[in-house]
């Protein structure tokens, strides 16, 4: 199996969720023997954070739980991102709302909500933990952990 399949994901800033989110089926993949299949990616629908690393309460939190996010560091989407990847997943409808207008129309099937892959818990959106406690960045990883479970099985079924 040679097959790649490109996935990113999106949120405001790409410094908390989308990361998290990016950190996290990374270490499923390889996990799972797909890290020369699988592209994963994340980036911004704003420019506030480029090249940053991803805030450090949700490194923290995310390293608690054994994944890495120190080697990612913030973009902005761009127009040739909507090509590249099969799937792009916004982290909330106001991303997703965001992704539609900037979006081709040739290429609009690719957009989708990421927790419309998640099964264990009902929430549609990722909430923002930014301004928030360590409660939040907990339960935005209980949120992609599901998440990144329900994509990882997407992924194997289109390989």
């Amino acid at each position: 199996m040679n097959t790649k399949y490109a996935v990113l994901f999106i949120c405001t800033g790409n410094i908390c969720r989308s990361p998290t989110a990016d950190g996290v089926l990374r270490q499923r993949v390889a996990d799972a023997g797909l890290a020369g299949q699988v592209v994963v990616d994340s980036a911004g629908t704003h420019d506030y954070h480029i090249g940053e690393a991803p805030d450090r309460r949700s490194t923290a939190h995310a390293a608690k739980r054994g994944y890495d996010l120190s080697p990612l560091r913030a973009r902005e989407v761009k127009p040739a991102d909507f090509s590249q990847f099969d799937l792009i997943l916004a982290m909330d409808k106001g991303h997703l709302r965001l992704l539609e207008r900037a979006c081709p129309a040739s290429q609009r099937h690719k957009l989708k909500l990421f927790l419309a892959f998640a099964t264990r818990h009902d929430e549609q959106e990722v909430p923002d933990p930014y301004y928030g406690g360590a409660d939040g960045f907990e339960h935005v990883l209980d949120l992609v952990e599901d998440g990144c479970d329900g994509l990882l099985a997407h992924i194997r079924a289109s390989l």
